[in-house]
């Protein structure tokens, strides 16, 4: 199981399997599990049962699909995933996930700034 607290630096270790992030326990009133920070940047493993209940984030968020597939709902558009895939979602945005296999799980990567990164900002 990982440390429950996020890892800070590289002597805490920058690696984390799938394996331990799905063994780990979701902190109290959380969704997911937190596995490392540095930064504005936040690592979390999401794997909800049944149904996904999460509402739009104040960051920008970078999803790894790390197990299972199904649907993506993404600002009312609808695509399907697959282990491997990434996907974006800006801050604010509806999301979720649907229909999604019972092994599903993602890595989650919430970065910047509360709000987005700036308009206009380079590609």
């Amino acid at each position: 199981m990982i440390d429950p607290l996020p890892r800070t630096s590289a002597a805490d270790g920058w690696q984390v399997s799938v394996a331990e992030a799905a063994a780990a326990d979701v902190p109290p009133g959380a969704r997911s599990v937190p596995v490392m920070r540095h930064g504005t940047m936040t690592v979390r493993y999401y794997a909800p049962k049944g149904v996904d209940r999460q509402t739009p984030h104040d960051q920008d968020e970078v999803y790894v699909v790390a197990t299972g597939s199904g649907w993506f709902v993404n600002d009312g558009r609808r695509a399907r995933f697959a282990a491997g895939d990434v996907l974006f979602t800006p801050a604010g945005a509806e999301h979720r996930f649907e229909d999604f296999t019972e092994d599903f799980g993602v890595w989650v990567v919430f970065y910047g700034p509360r709000g987005g990164e700036a308009a206009g900002a380079a590609d």
